[in-house]
């Protein structure tokens, strides 16, 4: 049953504050933004309306090896970069790769309608710090 969800302060501050963001913050992270906005917030109800804009489609919920879920207001298809030092999570644009799902497809007797690739390594920003020290 679908059902039509009322909208609330609480989404649609949380909505508004990720899509300022480019870095794909954590729950705790939106949490501490938005108390300044809503100072009675629950943490609760930041992760119960986190997970209702990801079922919704309005934002997707990324989660990786390197630490607790992450959330991106792109909702297009795009990949991402991790980086192992200091964890950011970055857009990577052009990545996609059609091609992968034709080949999966080939070997598969399901559907297949996405697929999500992280690439792994050090961010320029920390490459920059170990050169200067």
């Amino acid at each position: 049953m679908n059902t039509v969800r009322k909208r609330s302060k609480q989404r649609d501050s949380i909505q508004r504050f990720l899509e300022t963001r480019r870095d794909h913050p954590t729950a705790e992270t939106v949490y501490h933004h938005i108390r300044e906005e809503i100072p009675n917030i629950s943490l609760g109800t930041v992760y119960r309306n986190l997970a209702l804009l990801s079922e919704m489609g309005e934002i997707r919920k990324i989660s990786t090896d390197e630490g607790p879920d992450r959330f991106d207001p792109i909702t297009t298809p795009h990949d991402h970069f991790v980086c192992r030092q200091c964890g950011s999570l970055i857009d990577m644009e052009g990545t996609r790769a059609p091609h992968l799902i034709k080949e999966a497809q080939k070997g598969f007797e399901g559907q297949i309608d996405d697929q999500r690739t992280f690439f792994y390594g050090t961010c320029p920003t920390c490459m920059k710090k170990d050169q200067s020290a």
